[in-house]
Order: C-alpha cells, then sequence, then structure tokens
C-alpha cells in the first residue's frame, strides 16, 4: 500500500503495480494507479486559492487537526503487508502517526516505511529501499541507473550555458521559496538557486528579499497545484506591485510548472523535472519538456505562452 504519490511512482517503476493494494486520492500517475483504492481524502477546500489555502492549512496545524483522512476501515479490509508512507510534512499526505494508530487495528502486522528524502540523491536511495523491501533490487538498480544515465545527458546539455540565477516559488500567497530536493534540481539544470532551502522546508520569503535578490528566472510550482490552478495562482499575484515590477517578469522569464505533478513529488520523475527546469533556464525543449508540453509555460506580461 502507498500513501504517498511519489512512492506510488516508485513502485509503479519496479514493475510492481499489480501488487499495490491501495494508494491514496492524489495517486495519478500512472493511469492505472487512478484505479487502485483510494484510502485517504483531503480537508482543503478545493476551489480555494492560495491564500485561502495558506490560512486554512495554518489555522488547523495550529488546532491541531489534520489535513488529512485516512480510510482505517478500507485498510483493515485490503489487509497490505506494507505500507509506504511518509513523516517529512503534515501538509502533503496524511501523518506518520495517524497511519501508525490506524494499522495497529491490522492483524497481520503490516510493516510500515517511512520515506523521508531531501534531496535527489535520497530518491535515488529510497527507490533501492522499496526495492529490497519488496526483492526487486535489480530492478530497482536498473532505474537508479537509467535516472543517473539522464541526469548525465542534462549535464552534458547545459555545460558551458550560462548559469541565470533562478528563484523557485513553491508557493505563490504567501511566496515560498523551494526546498529541500528544489534547489538540487535547479543545479542539475544548469541554473543558481536564489533564496532557496536545499535539504530542508520551504520557508515563507518577503517581496523586499524576492525584489533585492533580482532573480533572471523565476519557476513557479505551487505545491498541490497543476497548471491550470498554477496560472490562477499567477494571475492573483499581478495584484502585487513588487512582483509586477521583477525583472524576470518584464523581460518574459518567468515560468509557470506543473508542481503537482513534478516539483513537489519526491520520484523517479524528478529527472523529468530537472529537465523541464533546464528547458526554462535555457530557452530550449529538452526531455520531459518535449514530452509534456503540458508541464510548462512561459509566462509573458502575466499571459501565459508555449516555450
Amino acid at each position: 500500500m502507498s500513501l504517498l504519490p511519489s512512492a506510488t511512482e516508485i513502485v509503479y517503476a519496479l514493475g510492481l503495480g499489480d501488487r499495490l493494494v491501495g494508494v491514496t486520492h492524489e495517486c495519478d500517475y500512472p493511469l492505472s494507479a487512478r484505479e487502485k483504492p483510494h484510502l485517504t481524502s483531503s480537508a482543503l477546500p478545493s476551489a480555494a486559492n492560495a491564500g485561502e489555502i495558506d490560512r486554512h492549512v495554518r489555522a488547523s496545524l495550529h488546532r491541531g487537526s489534520s489535513l488529512y483522512a485516512l480510510d482505517a476501515d478500507l485498510l483493515e479490509r485490503l489487509a497490505p503487508d506494507l505500507i509506504v508512507t511518509q513523516e517529512l510534512c503534515e501538509v502533503c499526505a496524511v501523518s506518520y502517526e495517524i497511519v501508525a494508530r490506524a494499522a495497529k487495528r491490522l492483524r497481520g502486522d503490516p510493516r510500515i516505511v517511512s520515506l523521508e528524502p531531501s534531496s535527489l540523491e535520497d530518491v535515488y536511495a529510497n527507490v533501492l529501499t522499496v526495492g529490497a523491501l519488496t526483492g526487486r533490487d535489480a530492478a530497482a538498480a536498473e532505474v537508479v541507473a537509467s535516472l543517473r544515465e539522464r541526469a548525465t545527458r542534462l549535464q552534458t546539455f547545459v555545460a558551458g550555458r550560462p548559469r541565470p540565477r533562478t528563484l523557485v516559488l513553491e508557493w505563490t500567497d504567501p511566496p515560498m521559496s523551494g526546498g529541500h530536493w528544489t534547489p538540487g534540481l535547479v543545479e542539475l539544470a544548469g541554473g543558481e538557486p536564489l533564496l532557496a532551502d536545499p535539504g530542508a522546508n520551504s520557508q515563507t520569503l518577503a517581496w523586499d528579499a524576492i525584489a533585492a535578490a533580482d532573480p533572471d528566472v523565476v519557476l513557479v510550482a505551487p505545491c498541490g497545484f497543476g497548471m491550470d490552478a498554477t496560472l490562477r495562482a499567477l494571475g492573483d499575484m499581478e495584484t502585487v506591485p513588487a512582483w509586477r515590477a521583477l525583472r524576470a517578469r518584464e523581460t518574459g522569464r518567468v515560468y509557470a510548472i506543473d508542481g503537482n505533478a513534478y516539483v513537489n513529488r519526491p520520484g523517479p520523475r524528478l529527472i523529468d523535472t530537472a529537465e523541464i527546469f533546464a528547458s526554462a533556464l535555457h530557452g530550449e525543449p529538452f526531455g520531459a519538456a518535449r514530452e509534456d508540453p503540458d508541464a510548462l509555460r512561459r509566462l509573458e506580461g502575466g499571459v501565459p505562452a508555449p516555450l
């Protein structure tokens, strides 16, 4: 059972989709994952904008309330041998404590494994861990070798090019920095991360600090937002004078990215994310940006356009 979209993608990458008995309501890749039983639901308002969601999250966490519900009865009926979950972020997925409490009702005493990646290297290690736990060591090694090979090709693609000073916004109201694995992906993509928090949680940024940093490129990828929601969030930022005055916005070097599918999901597709970043930073579609044109949009004067 996978209680993380990224873990679900790892399970499928290892050829274990047929052994996956349940997933979260957010597990949407590959498409066949959507057909699995859903064990979670979200308490977040579905139609809210970034500011409203932020206020809801902060209020819920202040009250000690969970942002996600777990169907303990369905968990008991599905009776998994292995549950893959996380302790990294209460906002991103159902908490480890809720999972552990619900698992006590199970007769088979399943193993609960928490994945805590903070970098691309940690993601590679997670793939190997899931492979070891499921008897798919060789497949896991092949997956990691393939990802490393793609990373090497990307390094060749960006070698010798200018390294734009790059700000990644993982939330827009309030603006929040790129944390954990995201700064490393910017570096792999041939950029210099600004106001970033490598290996740590995203932090709230002041607009004055963003203006002072004056990034060459801004990549906007709000956590959990697909492209449509990201474009709406960008539209809302047009009311912020400091945003409108940024040089990157004025020069057409702001890019919207499907953060839900790529940036915020620490699984095998983080290499896709680095390729998408590189496409934005260097103005030339590469890798995943060619294969998924909906993953990236360039903003010119606040209006989205293809790369």
